[in-house]
C-alpha cells in the first residue's frame, strides 16, 4: 500500500521540517519512504512544499501528480494543491491563513485554525507545522503520535532539543482537535 503526502506553505512555516518528521516517522515504522523538498530561491516568505511517499514496498516514484493527504498552511498552497488531492483523499486546511471553502465534493476536508491554535494554546505560531502533523496523524491513521514524537528526537538538531517538549505538546493538540468541527 503506497500513500502520498504533500505539506505546503510559505518559507518560514517549517514545512520542510514537518515533512522530515513525517518521513522519519514512517521509517521508524519500517516503511519505505521518499521525501522530496521544493522551494523557491526566495525561501522565507516564498512558496515551499515537500512530498512524502510511503509504502510497504519500494516507492514507485519521487514526485507524484496526485496525493492522498495534503496539508496546506496558507491560501496560495490551498489554491495550488487542492486540485491534486486524489478522489477520496484528504486536505487539511489552515483556516487561519486560508479560506474555508469546499471546492470539490469528492475529497475530505479538515478545516482547523492551525496558526491561531498554535499562538493561543502554545504561545508560538512556529509550532503550526507540528500541530498540523498531529491533525494528519489522526486523519490518516497511518502513523501514531508516539512514532512522530520519536521522529522529533531524530530530526530536531541538538541546539533545538529544548523545544521538543513544546513540539510534543503541539502534536497532541493537533491530534486532539475535533476533525469534524465546523
Amino acid at each position: 500500500m503506497e500513500k502520498d503526502f504533500i505539506i505546503a506553505g510559505f518559507g518560514g512555516q517549517g514545512v520542510l521540517l514537518a515533512g522530515e518528521v513525517l518521513a522519519n516517522g514512517f521509517m521508524l515504522d519500517d516503511k519505505k519512504v521518499t521525501w522530496y523538498p521544493s522551494y523557491g530561491a526566495e525561501m522565507r516568505g516564498g512558496t515551499v512544499n515537500c512530498s512524502i511517499s510511503m509504502s510497504d514496498e519500494e516507492v514507485s516514484a519521487v514526485q507524484k501528480s496526485h496525493a492522498d493527504y495534503i496539508i496546506v498552511l496558507n491560501q496560495a498552497s490551498f489554491d495550488k494543491f487542492t486540485p491534486i488531492v486524489r478522489k477520496g483523499g484528504t486536505i487539511i486546511v489552515n483556516t487561519s491563513l486560508a479560506e474555508k471553502v469546499q471546492t470539490r465534493d469528492d475529497i475530505n476536508y479538515v478545516f482547523a485554525p492551525i496558526t491561531q491554535m498554535a499562538e493561543e494554546k502554545l504561545g508560538n505560531i512556529k509550532m503550526s507545522n507540528i500541530l498540523a502533523l498531529g491533525l494528519l496523524s489522526k486523519a490518516c491513521g497511518l502513523v501514531s503520535l508516539e512514532t512522530l514524537e520519536k521522529a522529533l528526537y531524530n530530526v530536531i538538531p541538538p541546539h533545538r532539543k529544548h523545544l521538543i517538549p513544546k513540539n510534543v505538546e503541539a502534536l497532541k493538540l493537533g491530534y486532539e482537535y475535533d476533525l469534524l468541527k465546523v
